[in-house]
């Protein structure tokens, strides 16, 4: 269907929803998608490992957004309702687990760093499509995925959103915007009250300023675009900057990496530690059919 001139789709009971208890451990699922396709709420019955090859996927449950690039993962833990917006397309690689393999898993949704190995693995059991207990190598597969999920590295692309409507309105504006300059004034008139209410709603519900959320949201559009294959003075256009030094300097300070460093890493499909330095902020961070 569509809303508003973008694609969305709702899982039914295919094999994103299939029931557990039917003998298998792991499934997988590949399939691409366009720039901007949503997928609507809906939860799973299995746990669900969100990656993607390539693009940048939106992920967002009740309270938070997380921001997946190819060099993160997003663990779901079973029943946890989420939407998933693509930006730019989008090669999705992702992985079921039964109830069997997540009791050892966080019962939080999380981001992860996704290392060459667990990559590898990844795109390995896609090419099993599933994995069969019953076998002793897809046993052992089984068990060394879940390994490598629990001991990864927490990924920091994550943004807690606010509750109040106001202040949710000035937040999605600025991911619908990040390249916009209005002044903050201009977006809490938009909002329907003063800038020190919507700066006080930030902090309150956010943990971090309203100044940094919407840093927070130009910078990880930034990743978005290096991940898409724009080349740096690409990226900084797209999140508002006239300056490339500027948006190099400012990207570094908040990732610990550079731009062109970040790009180098997602292009090859290695993993990059990037660091999230904002105070007070808390970490997580071929189209097939649909």
């Amino acid at each position: 269907m569509r809303r508003h001139g973008v694609r969305t789709r709702t899982v039914g009971l295919g094999v994103a929803q299939d029931k557990t208890g039917d003998g298998f451990d792991v499934r997988s699922l590949a399939v691409s998608y366009r720039d901007g396709f949503t997928i609507g709420e809906h939860l799973h019955p299995w746990g669900q490992l969100v990656y993607g090859i390539s693009g940048v996927m939106r992920v967002s449950t009740a309270d938070t957004v997380w921001f997946v690039p190819p060099t993160c993962a997003i663990w779901l833990p079973p029943r946890r309702t989420h939407r998933i917006v693509m930006q730019g397309d989008v090669a999705l690689r992702t992985l079921y687990l039964a109830s069997g393999r997540t009791r050892d898993l966080q019962d939080e949704v999380m981001a992860l760093e996704v290392s060459p190995l667990l990559r590898e693995l990844i795109l390995h059991i896609l090419r099993l499509s599933m994995l069969d207990p019953r076998i002793a190598e897809h046993d052992k597969l089984a068990g060394v995925l879940t390994d490598l999920i629990a001991s990864a590295p927490p990924g920091n692309l994550r943004l807690p959103m606010p509750t109040d409507p106001r202040a949710c309105v000035a937040a999605q504006w600025f991911q619908a915007n990040p390249s916009e300059r209005h002044d903050l004034s201009t977006v809490a008139r938009h909002c329907g009250c003063s800038l020190r209410t919507l700066q006080r709603l930030f902090v309150r519900q956010t943990g971090i300023s309203m100044e940094a959320w919407r840093q927070k949201v130009r910078l990880i559009n930034g990743v978005g675009c290096l991940s898409g294959g724009s080349n740096v003075t690409e990226a900084a256009l797209a999140c508002g900057y006239d300056s490339t030094s500027a948006f190099i300097a400012v990207f570094k300070k908040q990732f610990g990496v550079t731009p062109g460093r970040y790009s180098g890493v997602s292009a090859g499909g290695g993993a990059v530690a990037v660091q999230d330095r904002t105070v007070g902020f808390t970490h997580e961070a071929r189209f097939a059919h649909t």
